[in-house]
């Protein structure tokens, strides 16, 4: 509505210019349609600034927030790179671990094979000691016992010898 009044002011104006009489005067009216058309007019730049200088703040808020957006995407990017560089060593590393634990397994197969042989191996000469041992033991008593007899026996022989002795000594 603003617009269609500022524009019958203007036609109003141009009449206006065309109608000054030979005076070279404007009337009070013409001076009045005058002002007012003023007043549209520097109403309506005013308008037109207020919303150019709304679209620049909307410009200025959208280019922060594309630089934002930009900022954001650049950090996204940088942590994803940092992702990928991060798992593919992991991968590497841990393949290689799998790797050595597999050879450590096949070194330990045969290993163990030899331990549980030579443990039966030892098992099987401890008991063998342990027999020995023990049937030596038995043997060692059995001489004790055969020693101590004879020690016996031969006390018993030299105290009837020393009983003979001494009997026929007493006979003259």
């Amino acid at each position: 509505m603003g617009l269609v009044c500022s524009n019958r002011e203007e036609m109003q104006k141009m009449k206006n210019l065309g109608s000054i009489g030979s005076s070279g005067r404007l009337s009070a009216e013409e001076c009045e349609d005058e002002e007012i058309s003023k007043l549209a007019i520097s109403a309506f730049q005013s308008k037109e600034e207020e919303i150019e200088r709304k679209k620049m703040e909307v410009r200025e808020k959208v280019e922060l927030q594309l630089g934002r957006a930009e900022e954001e995407t650049r950090r996204l990017a940088h942590i994803w790179e940092e992702l990928e560089v991060l798992d593919d060593p992991m991968r590497k590393e841990v393949a290689m671990v799998r790797k050595k634990i597999d050879l450590a397994n096949k070194d330990l197969k045969p290993l163990g094979l030899n331990y549980q042989k030579k443990e039966k191996e030892y098992k099987e000469a401890l008991e063998a000691f342990n027999e020995k041992n023990k049937e030596k033991a038995h043997l060692v008593a059995t001489l004790v016992e055969m020693l101590t007899e004879s020690e016996r026996l031969r006390m018993k022989k030299l105290e009837e010898l020393c009983k003979t002795i001494e009997s026929m000594s007493l006979k003259p």
